[in-house]
């Protein structure tokens, strides 16, 4: 496959340490999988193999990365705390052998070929909002504003905890919490006014 004359140009304006790095790794990349196809995605070199993301590699002030698309189903690890694969790299040293690397690029090629999505993690769910003293006597108060608070998804009931939490004066919690019920008794959200109608 041919080349993507950006990938010459984003590796000419890498600095020195890094030039060599992204040299090696094209060349890997193309051992490998000679069909590879070159883009630029995110900014970056990017490779990719019959229209499917395979990987892609940048350079930074002090180091360089390399990161395959679908690292977890191939290197079956969580990835590192840099960008990429294989963390930050700041020499060759830093990498598997040539021989190792081509193997890991191949099998790479064919879970893109596969069709298989990387695993995403799901985010953890944020525990229920603490509701604050006086929300909770005001609510007590109110059936129609209680309803509505008991209905609401937990973000919009964190939305109303929060607020009213985080008013450092009496006086203005006070008065958070007799806005927050009204609204709530006439089953609105924390922030109303800004949802479109």
């Amino acid at each position: 496959m041919p080349t993507d004359s950006r990938h010459d140009a984003y590796i000419d304006r890498a600095a020195d340490f890094a030039r060599p790095i992204l040299v090696w790794l094209r060349a890997r990349i193309h051992a490998a999988v000679p069909e590879v196809e070159e883009t630029i995605k995110w900014g970056m070199p990017s490779f990719y193999l019959k229209g499917r993301p395979l990987a892609t590699m940048a350079a930074f002030k002090a180091h360089a990365t390399f990161g395959f698309w679908n690292h977890e189903a191939l290197l079956k690890t969580e990835r590192p705390d840099a960008m990429g694969s294989f963390g930050r790299i700041t020499s060759l040293a830093d990498l598997p052998s040539a021989p190792e690397l081509e193997a890991l690029i191949r099998r790479a090629a064919e879970i893109a070929e596969s069709g298989a999505k990387p695993a995403r993690a799901r985010p953890q769910p944020r525990p229920e909002a603490e509701v604050p003293d006086e929300l909770a006597e005001a609510l007590a108060a109110d059936d129609a504003a209680a309803e509505t608070f008991r209905n609401f998804p937990p973000s919009c009931r964190r939305e109303y905890c929060e607020w009213i939490a985080e008013a450092k004066r009496p006086e203005t919690r006070a008065k958070r919490v007799a806005e927050a019920v009204g609204w709530m008794r006439e089953g609105k959200r924390r922030n109303w006014k800004y949802e479109s109608c």
